[in-house]
């Protein structure tokens, strides 16, 4: 299988997979609480282990340390701006917020705002894939990980909306084609124009580690109830090893040519 089906195959694969939560809330009904709690705290770790034990290890191997601490800095600076500035990140709060949040947002900004962040996640999964296979593999579990709950967010909102759930459910799909279109622009052209991988690879380890520092974790924090809250620890480290033996296992699947 080529390098190029291998990518649209992962890309298709994890935005099918950020869609269950959605489904499950629309369609599901009971449970969605559950959802929630087991899936943040998963995508933390994902996302954790993701940056640190792939992106980061191989960044620092093509490139110079001191370049890349600098741009995982810069990536985590750029996406705080991005999200102060634009207020589109994720939404995964309970529903209680999901109604108060409703009453400032619009249906369109909340399309646009999916879609824009679902092709970032695909720049990051093509970077990651034009660096190595195995890196895109395990970037793509970490971005569907964290799309899990995202997409619970936003379908909620577009419900609270009062959009139709099929409308909703078309929408999300269409907004999903951007992570296929981001991933295969830079996995696509990144050789032709010589992209530096080792910064891309840094910048895009800023990012997991500025959701998962910023916006999943506090969330996590948030739990009022002292059980899950022990429960999410378990998750969350849980994900992290889970994560970091696939990647041990891919890369000796996958070798560095």
């Amino acid at each position: 299988m080529s390098d190029w089906l291998i990518l649209l195959a992962a890309v298709t694969a994890g935005s099918a997979i950020s869609l269950i939560g959605g489904l499950y809330l629309i369609y599901g009904k009971r449970g969605t609480r559950l959802l929630l709690r087991l899936a943040v705290p998963f995508a933390a770790g994902a996302l954790l282990a993701a940056a640190f034990l792939d992106l980061l290890p191989e960044a620092l191997e093509q490139g110079e340390a001191a370049d890349v601490m600098k741009f995982t800095l810069g990536g985590l600076v750029v996406f705080f701006v991005l999200e102060r500035s634009l207020s589109w990140f994720h939404h995964h709060h309970e529903e209680s917020e999901h109604t108060r949040m409703a009453g400032r947002r619009n249906v369109s900004l909340i399309v646009i705002g999916d879609t824009i962040h679902n092709f970032i996640d695909g720049l990051a999964i093509g970077a990651a894939f034009l660096a190595d296979p195995s890196i895109g593999l395990i970037t793509t579990i970490a971005i569907a990980a964290h799309e899990i709950p995202q997409e619970v967010g936003d379908f909620g909102l577009m419900l609270a909306k009062g959009m139709a759930k099929r409308k909703v459910l078309l929408v999300n799909l269409v907004s999903a084609v951007a992570t296929v279109i981001g991933a295969a622009l830079v996995y696509g052209f990144g050789e032709s124009l010589a992209l530096p991988l080792s910064p891309l690879l840094a910048i895009t380890a800023g990012f997991f580690i500025y959701i998962a520092a910023s916006d999943i974790i506090p969330t996590i924090h948030a739990e009022p109830e002292r059980k899950w809250a022990n429960i999410q620890t378990i998750v969350l480290i849980s994900a992290i090893l889970l994560v970091g033996i696939v990647a041990a296992f891919v890369h000796t699947l996958a070798p560095h040519a």
